[in-house]
């Protein structure tokens, strides 16, 4: 069984609503989720926030706060999951590449995952192509949901 449809067995199971606040990936982490089985129970939606003033105005971050940054991806994922009133919700920026960005090496990812007990994030570094990065960008946030995701 591969990972998104575990994700989608279990929050079946577990009735959990799922969010997604996306940066890096740009739509593709939403994409994934909602085509898995029964999403229109169990996925309530995500927001894509790939400008920082989209991440301000959408997501409320911080003034201030480096959008490649654990403390992005935690206000990301805290906030998507507040705006829709999901138990479990998952961020994604980061820099695809090719070239680093603002200071932060090209394959630099943050992923943030927020629940009703607490918010956390992970570091992640990836080699290759912009589209390498987002397809395991994506492929780690939904392994990521299934790790914070109730049995």
């Amino acid at each position: 069984m591969s990972d998104i449809e575990e994700l989608a067995r279990r929050a079946q199971r577990t009735d959990t609503v799922v969010a997604v606040a996306e940066s890096l990936t740009a739509g593709n982490l939403a994409a994934t989720i909602g085509a898995a089985e029964g999403a229109g129970e169990w996925f309530a939606g995500g927001v894509v926030a790939y400008r920082l003033e989209t991440k301000h105005r959408v997501l409320g971050l911080a003034e201030g706060v480096d959008p490649c940054s654990a403390a992005c991806a935690e206000q990301l994922a805290r906030a998507v999951r507040d705006l829709t009133a999901a138990d479990l919700a998952v961020s994604v920026t980061g820099v695809g590449g090719p070239a680093p960005q603002d200071g932060h090496d090209a394959g630099t990812v943050y992923l943030g995952w927020s629940d009703s007990d607490a918010t956390g994030h992970i570091l992640l570094k990836y080699d290759g192509e912009p589209e390498e990065v987002i397809d395991a960008s994506v492929s780690a946030a939904v392994g990521l949901l299934l790790d914070r995701m109730p049995h």
